[in-house]
């Protein structure tokens, strides 16, 4: 279905830089992937298992997939698609997509990333105000929700691939056990969600004045900014929880040849 991407969904795309943020994203996957090899390996740093996961993540069907189901769900609101490209393209939107790219980048570092996490905790004190639109901002686009809710996704299809792929020795587990096991992690979750997302927030936007930031708040609440924030959303849910089985079954394969 590639092909038959629209052309305004290319253009949106294209604004939004989107392969420049999969390829980060790409680069996000393979530091998830050395921190999980600490968790399922003895050793902690399987180099078979790191080609495999930057394998997954780089797969062309996850950009091509993303880049249908994005497409799909702007076809079904064709009379937002100008608002959002007018936004994007200008002058505003430019530099949004380029701030956002560049802190994205940025978080890799773990050095930039506590930095970031200390400047975010620093606006208790020295800018409430920005603090109160970062938190809207989070808000109108339910970015905690979804994030959270995109990682308990992946991570219910992480164990269905290690099941699937027989990590567990012929003991599969059940059902019931997945699904409590995911839901257990919930807490967790949701901490690391907001740990990650609102420094990176605070990092993205502190060189944008609250004018700007006000403007892109109103974006996001307008009818063309939901149609898009739930496009890229739906994209994003459709391919982490399919990188993940993969990446559970690539961990099972590995599994199955140690003892552990």
């Amino acid at each position: 279905m590639a092909a038959a991407q629209t052309a305004t969904s290319q253009e949106v795309s294209e604004a939004l830089r989107l392969p420049e943020l999969m390829a980060i994203m790409r680069d996000e996957g393979v530091d998830y992937g050395k921190d999980l090899a600490g968790e399922l390996f003895p050793d902690g740093n399987d180099s078979r298992w790191l080609d495999m996961v930057a394998a997954i993540y780089g797969a062309p069907t996850v950009r091509t997939h993303f880049d249908d189901v994005f497409a799909q769900q702007l076809e079904g609101a064709p009379q937002d698609v100008p608002a959002i490209l007018a936004f994007f393209t200008g002058d505003l939107g430019k530099r949004i997509v380029g701030l956002e790219i560049d802190a994205r980048r940025t978080m890799l570092d773990p050095a930039a990333e506590e930095a970031a996490r200390l400047s975010w905790s620093s606006l208790e004190d020295k800018d409430r105000g920005r603090l109160r639109d970062l938190r809207r901002f989070a808000e109108v686009n339910n970015l905690v929700e979804e994030n959270v809710a995109g990682t308990m996704n992946a991570n219910l299809a992480f164990y269905h691939g290690l099941n699937d792929g027989g990590a567990f020795a012929g003991d599969r587990m059940d059902e019931d056990d997945i699904l409590a096991e995911v839901r257990g992690q919930e807490p967790q979750v949701r901490r690391e969600t907001e740990d990650w997302l609102m420094p990176y927030l605070a990092l993205a936007y502190q060189p944008l004045s609250d004018a700007e930031l006000g403007d892109y708040i109103a974006f996001s609440e307008s009818h063309a900014g939901q149609t898009l924030n739930a496009a890229l959303f739906a994209a994003y849910g459709a391919i982490y929880p399919e990188i993940s089985n993969e990446l559970g079954r690539a961990a099972a394969r590995i599994l199955a040849g140690q003892d552990i």
